[in-house]
């Protein structure tokens, strides 16, 4: 499987220490917007083509899978341009700049028969397979309510991000609610179905920023707080809360309450407890064997890459649809809910969405 990946930062965090752990793989180039970041991954993974131009790249190898991990603008015309020259593709999330996009991205595939999927990690993760599967087994009963809440100090200081940092501008698809949201959504989609409205509050808390090196000034304009509701259509109402400007962070939590049960999933140290009615929470958390495996850096979303890219290889291989995972299909309903969100910011009301 000859592999392509076009941006350096969670190729090296992620993508490349994983695809050491995949049969057949081998990674035959990278590009980044600075050849120096592209150049010290390569090096660093025994990559034998760097490049400052993507296009160059598709253009000059012949990939069985290409690796989109760049800001979300250029998420669209990097999928299609290989879609385009024969390869699978495995893109970032969120999924595009807006829903439109990410169903041009999903046609294409489709009508290409090209392998696709959406870097939603978390799906090959044991513990969040466990809650899918308590959740469908009815041991908690029905779901009546979710509640998500990422508090995190990382955006509170206003020196904390470069100037011009992507993640921090509206025009670059930056934002926490396409950053951690997007992956809070595919979560819910995947445990309980579909979003029948969506109603949220979006917020720029700390758009006057300093460079952290320079101290230049500069403005940021994406989102660093994002909250919303979701009514499912499974009847359960879901309420996520992203704050990244805190000056003190917490915990990751999930908290899924059933009519006959409860489950609690902590992202610090993966700590999973589930109580039936009427008796006491118990551990019921499963470690993550590829989490041993070397080479890979710490923490469930790198290590969860791995099942993303295996799962990548065989579909390839076998020359069939991905049977696990998000797939562009999913990027597209996911894209269709954050989009809903934004416009219920927008226009503080509730967005239906079918």
């Amino acid at each position: 499987m000859k592999v392509g990946i076009i941006g350096a930062s969670f190729a090296k965090a992620a993508y490349l220490p994983a695809l050491k752990h995949v049969e057949g793989a081998e990674v035959v180039a990278i590009a980044s917007a600075r050849k120096s970041s592209a150049e010290a991954a390569a090096q660093a993974f025994g990559v034998p083509h760097a490049y400052d131009d993507w296009q160059a790249m598709i253009a000059n190898h012949t990939f069985d899978l290409v690796c989109v991990a760049t800001p979300t603008v250029t998420h669209a015309p990097m999928t299609l341009a290989a879609l385009d020259a024969g390869a699978a593709v495995l893109c970032e999330k969120p999924t595009a700049m807006d829903a439109g996009q990410a169903k041009a991205m999903l046609d294409r595939a489709e009508a290409l028969g090209r392998v696709h999927m959406i870097d939603h990690e978390l799906r090959f993760n044991p513990n969040r397979r466990k809650v899918k599967a308590l959740i469908d087994s009815g041991a908690i009963g029905k779901v009546r309510h979710v509640v998500v809440s990422n508090i995190v100090a990382a955006w509170g200081d206003p020196a904390s991000r470069s100037k011009g940092d992507w993640w921090s501008l509206a025009s670059e698809g930056g934002g926490r609610l396409g950053a951690n949201g997007s992956h809070q959504v595919d979560l819910i989609r995947w445990w309980l179905g579909e979003v029948g409205a969506a109603d949220g509050m979006l917020r720029t808390m700390v758009p006057d920023r300093v460079d952290k090196t320079t101290g230049e000034p500069w403005r940021a304009d994406a989102d660093d707080f994002a909250s919303f509701t979701l009514d499912m259509k499974s009847g359960a109402i879901v309420q996520v809360i992203i704050n990244a400007t805190a000056r003190h962070g917490l915990d990751n939590t999930t908290q899924i309450f059933g009519s006959e049960g409860t489950i609690l999933l902590h992202n610090t140290g993966e700590k999973l407890l589930v109580a039936k009615a009427g008796e006491t929470f118990k551990e019921e958390q499963v470690e993550d064997p590829n989490a041993s495996l070397p080479g890979l850096n710490a923490g469930i979303w790198n290590v969860s890459v791995v099942g993303v890219m295996r799962e990548l290889a065989a579909a390839i291989r076998e020359k069939r649809p991905v049977k696990e995972g998000a797939t562009f299909w999913d990027g597209w309903k996911n894209q269709l809910v954050l989009d809903a969100v934004a416009q219920s910011s927008k226009e503080r009301r509730w967005v239906d969405l079918g």
